[in-house]
């Protein structure tokens, strides 16, 4: 059945302080797989074409804030604020006026659910299709079901939810269970949470009351998924769990898109890496998200690729760090290399052990194979930079340029004191420090003569003897 054109907003549950994870940090802005634990359901409602999304904070709220939007700085956002812990419900009814003047569905999700599939929430949608009603909800059936809202049925029809410490023996024996996602129609929601009433063991104010009033006007929608998507974070134990979760679950899509990982188990990937086919990924490997890695690249272990692009057939040797740099095809990096933002590499750069580089645009076919500091600086084409040389670019206030022009020879131990320029064929013998402008064709040397003093070893042993020792 095709889903109606019916408008869609989400409210995230955000506001929980979370006590079991011991931790200052709100429990929402733990980190899993490089992003905050609220940033998965926040971005599901978003891919699904919510037109207005709702995080209810509570605890540590301007920080949450802070982060979300930080993450998503053109969603459709709209913060609510819950100013005392009253229970789930409690919560939902914080987004009200946020949500004030729509008309369509509200999707009700948590922000300590990472591994909640986009696909999943379609399907919700498409049973509350189905059934017709004002709700659909999202069960999963577990075979110790201790400590989960129970799903009570008759006739095959849901009819409510009965919380754990609430449930008689008979109602505990039941194995399907309430995942606490919905999908609800906006008008009766908010007419329904005004007539929830904390009449349980707990004094809350149950989300799930929401399940027997819209059972009393029409069928309620189901949808099962597997209890491992449905699953919270409380601790930091069950936050490692989700992580390696998520983790294998990126890393098989790579894989199945023809991606080879030599070790799946060490290779950290977050969701929103790009990754071409043929490219090998080896042990102990990050790509964080913004990072676009092209065709038939091979990554050596260790390597950490942050918000960087790696064009078609480069290699990155082992334990090189790149960030924000764009490196161009048939690059050759590492091992041992950092290049830090800024660094604009075109095709067939070597950068070598131990070579590190910011803001520095560096042109076809040069090579700075050992030993470097490039900063701050416009290398030409088919330029040869030796062992040991750096763009002094930095006085303290200022930083400043350093220009060389295409193919020119830096010899090793060459302190570039910027702003210079080096022009087009120049040479620059070792050991120098050039602080002006070498022409084009020109050879600047800077050291000072080598003076030999040929028997001066004899002549000191001699001189020790002499003095008797």
């Amino acid at each position: 059945m095709l889903r109606r054109m019916t408008a869609l907003s989400a409210v995230v549950l955000c506001a929980g302080k979370g006590t079991r994870m011991k931790s200052k940090k709100a429990k929402v802005l733990h980190a899993i797989l490089g992003k905050p634990l609220c940033a998965y359901p926040l971005k599901r409602a978003l891919e699904l074409g919510a037109t207005s999304v709702v995080p209810v904070v509570g605890h540590q709220a301007e920080s949450v804030e802070k982060e979300v939007r930080a993450l998503f700085p053109q969603a459709p956002l709209t913060f609510a604020l819950q100013r005392e812990q009253r229970g789930t419900a409690d919560a939902v009814r914080s987004a009200e006026a946020a949500l004030k003047g729509f008309s369509g569905r509200v999707l009700i999700l948590y922000g300590d659910v990472p591994l909640l599939r986009k696909e999943t929430l379609a399907s919700l949608l498409a049973a509350h299709d189905a059934a017709g009603g004002v709700l659909a909800m999202v069960t999963t059936v577990l075979e110790d079901p201790t400590g989960y809202g129970r799903v009570l049925r008759e006739g095959g029809r849901v009819t409510r939810v009965v919380e754990q410490k609430d449930a008689s023996p008979e109602q505990r024996a039941v194995k399907e269970c309430n995942a606490g996602i919905y999908s609800v129609d906006a008008a009766f929601l908010w007419k329904a949470l005004a007539d929830i009433k904390p009449n349980n063991a707990q004094g809350e104010y149950y989300l799930t009351d929401l399940v027997e009033l819209a059972a009393k006007q029409g069928p309620v929608g189901t949808v099962v998924a597997d209890a491992t998507e449905t699953a919270g974070v409380n601790d930091k134990v069950e936050l490692a769990a989700r992580a390696k979760v998520l983790q294998r679950r990126i890393n098989d899509a790579h894989m199945r898109a023809g991606v080879t990982l030599h070790d799946p188990d060490t290779t950290f990937i977050e969701e929103d890496v790009v990754v071409g086919s043929d490219s090998e990924v080896g042990p102990g490997v990050s790509l964080t998200a913004g990072s676009v890695i092209g065709e038939g690249v091979v990554i050596g272990p260790g390597c950490v690729v942050s918000a960087s692009t790696v064009a078609d057939g480069s290699v990155l040797k082992p334990y090189s760090v790149l960030e924000e740099a764009k490196v161009g095809v048939r690059n050759v990096i590492g091992p041992f290399a950092r290049l830090r933002p800024g660094t604009e590499l075109a095709e067939d750069v070597h950068l070598g052990n131990f070579v590190e580089t910011k803001k520095a645009r560096i042109g076809k076919g040069s090579k700075a194979n050992h030993l470097t500091y490039l900063g701050d600086a416009r290398i030409g084409a088919g330029c040869n930079i030796g062992a040991g040389t750096i763009t002094c670019n930095y006085d303290g206030v200022n930083k400043s340029l350093t220009e060389l022009g295409d193919g020119v020879f830096i010899g090793s131990d060459t302190q570039l004191v910027a702003p210079v320029q080096v022009g087009d064929g120049a040479y620059v013998g070792a050991g120098t420090t050039v602080t002006k402008n070498v022409p084009p064709g020109s050879l600047a040397v800077s050291r000072a003569p080598q003076v030999t003093k040929e028997g001066w070893v004899a002549a000191k042993k001699a001189r020790r003897a002499a003095k008797g020792g």
